[in-house]
């Protein structure tokens, strides 16, 4: 009978990726996923350490999780929380048998063996070589699918624990990517997101991230390529010219500001301005019509002050951003932010993040409603929760419900934008289906 990994996954795209990586890992091992833990040999939180509430919530999970293991069975916790906290995490959390960090889930096998006989081992060691090029992940067949092309990350923004927890920068060969890309071709994909914690920062030693588009956009079968979280300095002439000149590449881009102030972004140690950062978004929005975007933005670092605040506020509509993840400042143990005085009151950060929310909502309900009786190519996903509908994507990274059958799922398809929930949209086929996988 073969030996069953359960997954649970936490936090962004880089972790989803990891988790299928670590799926290929343990599939060489004779492992099979299982979709429960309930009778799993194997059980894998694979955690987030951006916020204090996602490692509380994963230490709350690790007592629910407790309750399948049985003689034998391993309970890891693995990831960025895993890095941060290292040993420590198994005298915090005694239910908890192994903690890995990024860069050691080439050694699950030989970890979950000590693990088994009873060992509780740590591996968060950096290896600023490991980028896994020989193992190919596990992942499910979809029309979509994340290759990560970079790990770690040089810049040492104050707010920030992602370089404690994923170590130096540090790019995957070109080629070795190109191969991942039309090997995913071959599972029926074709739209891949690059991943990287500065994406446009790649470069091998001999490409840059402009080679990068031009090279996976050029994969045979790649339709659409998209990309996140770039850093907005690294948006050279060279990257931009690359998305335009590349067809594959999708009119979106997810570009994090953090903040409408200067100085809270001198605080936070971003390397830009205000000012600079809306050069780039006019610069791509020259380049690249109907390019839409989308953002981070933190409130409540330390010392923002109301006017402050209000810059921020007023950067969601010049630069008119399509969408918003929104967040309250987090605390971050050694990080440098916590040296930073003038801590924000809990209340007047939950104000200004309801404000910030608010004022986000508004600018896409407007920009959306303006964009009803449209015609859009969507690629069809995956169910919608609920109403019997498909998902649809467009280039513009809007979501689109349509009333098309389960099987039209990895078709592109016209269709006519017909309404709007603000967020997302409902649509109509105005053609049959451009491909199918």
């Amino acid at each position: 009978m073969p030996k069953r990994i359960y997954i649970e996954t936490y936090g962004c795209q880089m972790n989803v990726a990891d988790s299928e990586l670590m799926l290929g890992v343990l599939g060489r091992e004779g492992y099979v996923r299982a979709e429960e833990p309930a009778g799993a040999d194997v059980m894998l939180v694979n955690t987030c350490a951006v916020r204090d509430n996602a490692e509380q919530r994963v230490i709350g999970r690790m007592g629910e999780l407790q309750r399948y293991k049985r003689a034998g069975s391993v309970l890891g916790v693995v990831g960025c929380m895993a890095q941060r906290l290292g040993p420590a995490l198994l005298a915090r959390v005694p239910r908890v048998d192994m903690v890995v960090g990024p860069d050691a889930y080439r050694n699950l096998p030989e970890l979950i063996g000590m693990a088994q006989a009873g060992q509780r081992p740590s591996d968060t060691e950096f290896r600023s070589w490991e980028h896994y090029e020989d193992v190919p992940p596990a992942r499910e067949t979809g029309p979509t699918a994340f290759i990560t092309v970079q790990r770690g990350c040089d810049y040492r923004c104050t707010f920030c624990v992602v370089p404690y927890t994923r170590g130096p920068e540090r790019s995957r060969r070109l080629a070795d990517v190109v191969r991942e890309a039309a090997g995913v071709v071959e599972g029926g994909t074709t739209e891949v997101t690059l991943l990287g914690q500065t994406v446009n920062s790649y470069h091998d030693g001999e490409h840059d991230f402009a080679d990068l588009l031009g090279a996976v956009g050029a994969v045979s079968g790649i339709r659409r390529v998209r990309f996140t979280s770039p850093y907005p300095t690294e948006f050279t002439t060279r990257v931009v010219n690359a998305m335009a000149a590349t067809p594959a590449v999708c009119e979106h881009v997810h570009l994090p500001v953090q903040s409408g102030s200067n100085a809270v972004l001198r605080r936070m140690l971003r390397r830009y301005t205000r000012e600079s950062y809306l050069e780039v978004v006019a610069r791509l929005r020259q380049a690249i019509p109907g390019v839409t975007f989308s953002t981070d933005i933190i409130v409540g670092f330390p010392g923002e002050t109301d006017a402050q605040f209000e810059e921020t506020l007023s950067l969601v509509t010049e630069a008119d951003f399509d969408d918003a993840y929104t967040f309250k400042y987090s605390v971050r143990e050694g990080t440098p932010a916590v040296r930073l005085r003038d801590r924000v009151d809990d209340r007047v950060a939950s104000d200004r993040l309801a404000r910030l929310i608010e004022a986000v909502r508004l600018n896409a309900r407007q920009k959306n409603a303006a964009r009803v009786g449209q015609v859009h190519e969507a690629l069809v996903e995956r169910p919608a929760r609920r109403g019997g509908l498909m998902l649809a994507r467009t280039r513009g990274n809007h979501l689109v419900l349509l009333d098309v059958p389960p099987e039209a799922a990895g078709s592109y398809r016209q269709v006519r934008l017909t309404g709007t929930t603000g967020s997302t949209f409902t649509g109509a086929v105005v053609t049959p289906a451009l491909s199918v996988l």
